[in-house]
């Protein structure tokens, strides 16, 4: 699209033409229309600009359009497009697996596979597990989200708008019991309910299906779209251990959270586990598609029979020289403190929201991957997905991007890039908190 085809267009016009030739399911959190990127901030055609906290659903973790980023495709675009790797080998997707296998938790010998969506990654993680395993069920977890086409369909918890009208969905997918910590029973301590979501989760492998059936369980180790979740390490060491002791491949779905997300490479580190099998995407390539799996070579090679495993697209050029230019990036520019420095902000503005406002329920983090939970009282804690609408839409109409998530669409999620600065977080911060007054 040319520059002059953006200047001789008006807002309205491109909303009346997505209108007419856009699927109604395809989603719009902004219904401006972006012109350029960087850093944390998108600009519309009108020249209006808008701070980043959601960060393309959790892609640009190194913000948009960084320097080194460019520079490495445009390097890449002067050599080949795209061959394909099955076609002909190149050295960027060899490269790129050796980076991740490097960079992966865990001492034993490694292999990774590149793809193109996270949905897809997911897929291959459960291809490459029942064929390790011999087995065929896949447990996940309540409020999972693991990606849009029909095998992970059946492993996403919420039906609507991601599940209702596709059915039926692949068989033997199973959804065990996940902790959260905000909605434990009155009085309670975080222990005791360990205790009490660990014997379900117990219960749930004599009541719904056998450890023995089971290829593998796939666990967000920070859940996403059900509302950045958090468990605790006793309940993921517990979930790691049980996976070894039935010979089930533990797989740690990084989608979302890896990247320094959460102040660390990969949010599993925060557990001090090692998964067998971990998915990637989102971040790994700052926008370019790109995912992929990583894991335990004798379980990657399970699937050993060649074209079993790739596809036309996967493993760009183009995503591959963006992704080594991101694993520098992080290293370089220490995002993994900067995570925990961004989250602690948020953390502190939530804290004083929560004293403030009788409707602010909780606040968690697990370093930069953070939220608010929003209800229409705290001593109920009933899920208030309509206030929460109306500040994400108060956000988006006064210059912030910003996104809900949960299974009920109450909570307010923080996505911005890690390379935000201090002046543009606060701003995002206040235009939340003036929302918050003019809801309440």
């Amino acid at each position: 699209m040319s520059k002059n085809v953006l200047e001789e267009t008006t807002t309205k016009e491109w909303q009346d033409k997505r209108d007419r030739f856009v699927a109604k399911g395809v989603g719009n959190g902004n219904r401006h229309i972006a012109a350029k990127a960087k850093g944390a901030i998108v600009t519309d055609i009108d020249g209006r600009q808008y701070i980043d906290f959601a960060g393309a659903i959790g892609v640009q973790n190194v913000g948009h359009c960084h320097p080194k980023v460019v520079e490495a495709v445009k390097k890449q675009l002067d050599t080949y497009i795209h061959p394909g790797f099955n076609v002909i080998m190149y050295p960027s997707y060899i490269a790129l697996c050796e980076k991740l296998c490097e960079i992966a938790p865990g001492s034993f010998e490694k292999k990774a596979i590149l793809l193109n969506s996270g949905a897809e990654a997911v897929e291959n993680a459960v291809k490459i597990a029942r064929s390790y395993t011999g087995r065929q069920a896949v447990v996940t977890f309540e409020r999972a989200f693991h990606g849009r086409t029909n095998l992970t369909m059946g492993m996403t918890a919420k039906v609507k708008p991601y599940k209702f009208g596709f059915g039926p969905f692949a068989s033997e997918t199973y959804k065990a019991p996940y902790p959260y910590y905000y909605r434990k029973p009155e009085g309670m301590t975080d222990e005791a309910y360990d205790e009490q979501v660990i014997a379900r989760f117990e219960d749930f492998f004599h009541d719904t299906v056998a450890a023995e059936s089971v290829a593998c369980v796939v666990m967000e180790p920070v859940q996403g779209e059900g509302g950045f979740v958090i468990p605790s390490k006793r309940f993921v060491n517990y979930v790691r251990d049980f996976c070894t002791k039935y010979g089930i491949v533990f797989v740690a779905d990084e989608i979302q959270a890896g990247f320094a997300r959460t102040g660390k490479t990969f949010a599993i580190e925060n557990f001090g586990i090692v998964p067998d099998l971990m998915t990637v995407s989102k971040s790994l390539a700052a926008g370019m598609p790109l995912s992929g799996v990583i894991g335990k070579a004798e379980i990657m090679d399970a699937c050993s029979l060649p074209g079993s495993l790739g596809g036309t697209y996967c493993g760009s050029p183009l995503a591959c020289a963006a992704a080594l230019a991101v694993i520098d990036i992080i290293k370089e520019e220490r995002l993994n403190e900067r995570a925990e420095i961004i989250g602690a902000r948020i953390e502190k503005r939530g804290l004083v929201w929560k004293e403030t406002y009788s409707f602010v329920g909780d606040v968690r983090r697990l370093g930069a991957m953070a939220a608010i939970e929003l209800v229409e009282d705290k001593l109920s804690r009933i899920p208030d997905k309509k206030r929460t609408g109306a500040v994400v839409k108060y956000a988006n109409e006064h210059g912030l991007l910003l996104l809900n998530a949960g299974l009920k669409g109450n909570c307010i999620r923080f996505l911005a890039p890690l390379t935000i600065t201090d002046e543009q977080l606060e701003k995002g911060l206040d235009i939340i908190e003036n929302g918050l007054d003019t809801v309440k």
